[in-house]
């Protein structure tokens, strides 16, 4: 049987929307695939904001950023980016009264992670208490003042930095061989 003008016209027809669903496809994996960095900073009680930074032992300062993978906004990862790497911030296994917030580098060295402020005073960042599985990260001011942490997107969202306790163990992980008692991660802020 020979193909008709109309089922050549078809056949054409459904070449090119097979050629289109393939390139939008491929255009959304793409999109897909796309990250967006937020900024990770503590909020004075007077509404300035303050940028929180991982400083390693020669005093370096590098970015603490949050990052959204793959079009997840609902669970941003805290990085701290180091020498072109990303090391994980995580709330770290201790006795103290308030737990240590760190970066680990992949050979287990240990960043602190701090708020400075303008006028060069840099405030520690601390896990300060805990409701259930999430603890809740502060920066500490002057006399014991508590500042929230928090990721601001680059369209003004404004998520909270908390930590986030996956199991019942003390010891939830361990990190290029730090023990972990809880990941950080940036969620939308509850109602």
């Amino acid at each position: 049987m020979q193909p008709t003008r109309i089922m050549q016209g078809r056949s054409s027809i459904f070449k090119v929307h097979l050629v289109w669903a393939v390139f939008l496809a491929a255009a959304t994996v793409l999109c897909a695939a796309e990250e967006k960095i937020w900024h990770v900073k503590a909020v004075h009680p007077e509404g300035r904001l303050l940028d929180v930074k991982a400083i390693d032992k020669q005093g370096n300062i590098y970015p603490v950023k949050a990052i959204e993978a793959d079009g997840n906004a609902h669970l941003l990862d805290i990085k701290a980016l180091v020498a072109g790497k990303r090391l994980p911030v995580k709330v770290l296994v201790s006795e103290d009264k308030y737990a240590p917030i760190k970066a680990i580098a992949e050979d287990g060295t240990i960043l602190d992670i701090k708020a400075l402020t303008p006028e060069g005073e840099k405030l520690d960042v601390k896990g300060v208490s805990r409701s259930g599985s999430i603890i809740n990260i502060k920066a500490i001011g002057p006399r014991g003042v508590f500042y929230g942490v928090k990721a601001i997107s680059p369209e003004g969202r404004l998520y909270d930095v908390k930590g986030i306790k996956m199991s019942t163990e003390r010891v939830e992980t361990k990190v290029n061989g730090v023990e972990v008692a809880a990941h950080i991660k940036a969620l939308p802020q509850a109602p």
